[in-house]
């Protein structure tokens, strides 16, 4: 706890007496029994507080805010802020937000809608019965708060957006919201409204509540409208809305009808074969809801956001105001002087990275979610890839930075990581875990933070010890199973792995997870180097039984399984990218990636090009990175789309999700193994700029933001020129 509160935490009277129930535990271990009250579930609440403040008390305002499990902020009737990003109890956080152009002399009204969704899922710390709100408002000058939450302020639920029997979406991950405006507390935001019929909240010291809060290190979202691209009338009481792109928030409009009156809203990320919204869409959700009027002019303010890109409205005529249609979307702040931009006179490279940076951007939200519509949850695996390419999207290292610490948290549940952090959604990837520490290697590399790598260097140590249970005589893991072994997602995108990835795992030792514990094991030794800590190298020990196991010189490849005479791309990929791979055996591999190309998820496809930068592979790094094959950028853009899908196209996975993150590897590997752009020390004190410009590349202009200032890179054709404030650098294409 970074701070000494006087409030108290308030709750809705509704969880007055009501203890917490601990969720946490193995995904292998059977739930915690427990029985959650249907009505507690899907619980909006509104909490009010007025304060009057004189002339000298309007410097420098400053609100501390948290609450369980997400809150609304508003002063004065205007939209502030929304938060917390989620997290444990012991390590929950708080937002430190600036209020002071908010704030007027004399009266002023707080006003916070309080969340509590009651569902475990990935998307909400949630299920646990926690719920309520902590606040201070405090000024310059003054140690004691102006306002803190207590018995003076007042609360009321409000059931306009349904109760706990409605009906959810995705993997339980969210409300359907069929709003009842005539239910709504109108006005209770403002000043003058009359809340002297609301009740007192139930308080509950600090202490006695359960949580350890922590500021929040990283900003609330950016919040803000877009207007639709197009506005299409179907009939007098039928409208199409299309933003023009994918977008992770609300729609919102305004209508004016007889009471009772209701209006139909469907969302979706693409149009069916009629042209209409696929509100019934491909990765599991059901954007379909409800609103009903309530006789005066209405506002539609969905509490919850969504992935769409299109929008069905369907309404008597005459109601709709289609001047008010609009997107309120919501991501990770993206500031224009530290935000990364690539242009090119290649059309078919500016739309892969165009669509690789809108999932980036709509991917990240208080955390990185794997993807905003059917689990909104921050997987441990695809931050690898979202979180370096985030890197360069935003300038901004800090939410790398807190995933890298919310997964570190996560070894409360188990030292070897969970799979999703934070959160009582309990899952457990092999794989993933192992990529931990390559994750934290990026962050400092990018930053130089020393002090964070030795706080978060135990962390990585004990992964690599978590795993040493699993090794057999020969140092191998054999049976992983407590933990899935993913190898790659979907299962039909594995190039036909030969080996059982049941849950739990089939008995016997196999490649990936070899190969990546192997990483892991180098990565942490390159850590321990960084920070000068003596180590014992159990690296050539563990190569030697790998090759054993797995290498056959008669081909040059690597086999999935030491049983198995199938070599998918997998199990040649992560060797070659960890430097299993003997120096003989480079040819044959590389020559398999040539052949079988992007034989794998999306996911995977980071780590093929990662694999071949390893080997000075430039050509064919370009080569698949604006490949037109059926598993490519190409087949997304072809297929429409605006933001990299979670698998190559549309029809290659049962659930596509049409926005994943996960698939923005070209961003990263463009920036540094095309165009050659590094750190050469940690936090870019020192630039590495070695271009591997393919023959016949486009002239192109990269503006990256790094801790050393802005970066720029300007190809005409012939030469490539780095631009780093007053300092200008030339290379030839090739290097």
């Amino acid at each position: 706890m970074d701070k000494h509160w006087q409030a108290n935490w308030i709750r809705h009277p509704d969880f007055q007496g009501i203890a917490p129930i601990g969720l946490l535990h193995k995904e292998t271990q059977p739930q915690p029994e427990h029985l959650h009250p249907s009505e507690l579930k899907h619980h909006h609440s509104l909490f009010r507080k007025e304060i009057n403040l004189a002339a000298e008390q309007m410097e420098k305002i400053r609100l501390d805010i948290s609450a369980d499990d997400y809150y609304k902020l508003y002063i004065n009737g205007a939209y502030v802020a929304q938060g917390p990003a989620q997290g444990y109890p012991f390590h929950y956080h708080y937002n430190r937000l600036d209020v002071t152009p908010y704030m007027t002399v004399g009266l002023n009204i707080i006003a916070v809608h309080v969340y509590y969704q009651g569902l475990v899922n990935r998307a909400y710390n949630s299920g646990d019965l926690r719920q309520g709100l902590i606040a201070e408002l405090t000024t310059a000058g003054q140690t004691v708060p102006l306002a803190e939450t207590d018995e003076s302020w007042r609360c009321a639920r409000t059931v306009e957006y349904g109760t706990g029997d409605a009906a959810t979406t995705g993997y339980d991950t969210q409300y359907i919201e069929h709003i009842d405006s005539r239910l709504a507390f109108r006005g209770w935001r403002a000043a003058d409204y009359d809340d002297s019929g609301w009740m007192k909240p139930a308080t509950l010291g600090l202490e006695h509540a359960g949580y350890t809060l922590f500021e929040q290190p990283t900003p609330p979202v950016e919040v803000y409208r877009k207007k639709p691209d197009r506005v299409q009338r179907i009939g007098e009481d039928h409208y199409l809305v299309d933003f023009g792109e994918e977008v992770t928030g609300q729609f919102t409009m305004r209508a004016r009808g007889e009471a009772g009156t209701v209006i139909e809203v469907r969302c979706g990320e693409e149009l069916d074969d009629h042209g209409r919204v696929r509100y019934e869409m491909r990765c599991n959700c059901n954007y379909r809801e409800q609103w009903t009027l309530s006789g005066h002019e209405d506002e539609l303010e969905p509490f919850d956001y969504k992935a769409f890109r299109y929008v069905e409205i369907i309404g008597p005529g005459g109601i709709l105001d289609e001047r008010t249609f609009a997107a309120v979307v919501r991501h990770y702040p993206l500031s224009p002087g530290q935000s990364g931009s690539f242009r090119s006179e290649e059309r078919l490279l500016n739309g892969i990275w165009d669509i690789c940076g809108r999932a980036v951007r709509s991917c990240a939200q208080e955390s990185y979610v794997d993807c905003p519509s059917r689990e909104k949850g921050q997987y441990l695996g695809d931050n690898t890839v979202i979180g370096h390419a985030h890197l360069y999207v935003s300038g901004d290292s800090r939410l790398v930075r807190k995933g890298l610490r919310d997964f570190a948290l996560s070894t409360a549940v188990c030292p070897g990581m969970m799979a999703v952090a934070p959160g009582n959604f309990m899952q457990e990837i092999a794989d993933f875990s192992c990529q931990w520490p390559m994750q934290l290697l990026t962050y400092y590399r990018h930053t130089g933070d020393t002090a964070f790598l030795q706080e978060m260097l135990p962390i990585a140590d004990g992964i690599v010890d978590y795993f040493r249970k699993y090794q057999r005589a020969d140092g191998l893991l054999a049976d992983v199973k407590e933990k899935w072994n993913l190898v790659d997602w979907p299962e039909n995108l594995r190039d036909g792995y030969d080996f059982p990835l049941t849950r739990p795992v089939g008995n016997g030792c196999h490649n990936v997870i070899n190969a990546l514990y192997y990483g892991c094991m180098k990565t942490v030794q390159e850590l321990k180097d960084e920070l000068q800590v003596e180590y014992e190298d159990r690296l050539p020990a563990f190569k030697a039984a790998f090759l054993a196991a797995f290498y056959r010189p008669e081909s040059g490849l690597f086999a999935d399984s030491e049983n198995s005479v199938h070599s998918s791309l997998h199990a040649g990929v992560f060797p070659l990218l960890f430097g299993l791979a003997p120096e003989q055996a480079v040819p044959a591999l590389v020559a398999e990636i040539r052949r079988k190309r992007f034989s794998c998820g999306v996911y995977m496809a980071y780590f093929v090009l990662k694999a071949l930068a390893r080997v000075d592979e430039h050509p064919l790094i370009y080569e698949l990175i604006t490949g037109d094959d059926e598993h490519s950028w190409s087949q997304m853009l072809r297929e429409g789309a605006t933001s990299c899908f979670e698998a190559w196209g549309k029809e290659q996975k049962w659930n596509t999700s049409l926005c994943h993150a996960w698939g923005s590897a070209p961003i990263p590997v463009l920036i540094e193994d095309i165009i050659g752009l590094k750190p050469a020390s940690p936090g870019w004190e020192e630039i590495s700029f070695e271009p591997r410009l393919p023959p016949g590349m486009k002239p192109f202009h990269l503006r990256i933001a790094v801790p050393a200032g802005i970066v720029e890179v300007r190809y005409d054709g012939a030469e490539a020129e780095l631009v780093l404030q007053d300092q200008t650098l030339r290379r030839p294409a090739g290097g």
